[in-house]
């Protein structure tokens, strides 16, 4: 799952067909990243405890905010709502562990396309906690993204996987980041919000992560545990430079991208291959936050 309240930073300046290009082949590099990334926290976990995982990915973040402080100074840290920055930070290690808990036991492709769903969530939180107004249009995409949804998990039939609750409860918490993030971005800069959850984030995972803590069984572990930090970070940054580049209508679409990378690296590493009703789940999810994301351009055109 990746940081997509980036959006929210871009200037009001309309970006050119370049840098829209620029900005949509950015976010297809940071899928192409994330998938891996994905696949080497699934990897991992057969040799060592989620939760230590879920730490050493985090860190990749925690190098970005490392970064931005280094770039600017302890002033970014500077914020009148400290209490809603630490919440967001919060759900991050929380999505981050019941994602990761998850692909350690179904496949990468399945545990992705649920994910998916976390807009059509955003949607549902802003209407029933926020008011915000929601209509026709876009309620109808909910109710057909989480048919979708269905689809893939199956409820009552024999191929029901419990466990694959659990990348659905990672996408609720990281909607729920979502919203926080809509929230500070009329105070907040991006740079703020980002070193917030990656400082909270790590600093709740530690005791978690000590309690499990082993020492890697090899240097190839080693090796690997610093490739899924390194390409966290280098994930992160790239999409923060993709919607600094372009529009989000154009930069947030190419997200969906990952399903394909994640399918083809599950089918190579674990054998995974997804079946027909969890491609169609996928589609359908896909193609309701596409909507979702129309219907919300269009409401912003309507209101300028």
């Amino acid at each position: 799952m990746t940081l997509q309240a980036t959006a929210t930073s871009q200037s009001a300046t309309q970006p050119t067909s370049r840098q829209n290009l620029n900005g949509a082949l950015l976010m297809l590099s940071a899928m192409f990243i994330f998938a891996i990334l994905d696949a080497l926290a699934k990897y991992l976990t057969q040799y060592h405890h989620p939760l230590q995982v879920v730490w050493v990915r985090q860190t990749g973040l925690l190098a970005v905010a490392v970064y931005f402080l280094i770039r600017t100074s302890a002033a970014i840290l500077v914020t009148e709502h400290r209490l809603l920055q630490s919440a967001r930070g919060i759900c991050a290690a929380l999505s981050a562990c019941f994602f990761i808990f998850g692909i350690s036991y179904v496949p990468l492709a399945d545990a992705t396309a649920v994910t998916f769903v976390a807009p059509l969530v955003v949607v549902v939180i802003g209407a029933l906690f926020l008011k915000e107004p929601v209509g026709i249009y876009r309620w109808s995409a909910v109710f057909v993204g989480f048919g979708g949804t269905l689809l893939i998990i199956r409820p009552g039939f024999e191929s029901f996987d419990w466990f694959l609750l659990l990348p659905l409860i990672a996408c609720i918490f990281f909607a729920i980041r979502q919203i926080i993030s809509r929230y500070l971005a009329s105070s907040d800069s991006v740079a703020t919000t980002i070193c917030y959850t990656a400082i909270v984030s790590f600093v709740i995972l530690c005791p978690a992560a000590y309690m499990v803590w082993e020492a890697p069984e090899s240097w190839t572990i080693i090796m690997l545990m610093i490739v899924l930090s390194v390409l966290g970070g280098v994930g992160e940054i790239l999409v923060i430079k993709a919607f600094q580049q372009g529009l989000a209508v154009v930069v947030a679409p190419m997200h969906y991208t990952i399903l394909i990378w994640t399918a083809i690296y599950g089918y190579l590493l674990f054998g995974h291959l997804p079946d027909g009703l969890t491609w169609l789940g996928g589609i359908i999810i896909i193609s309701s936050g596409l909507f979702t994301l129309y219907r919300e351009q269009v409401k912003k055109g309507q209101g300028s």
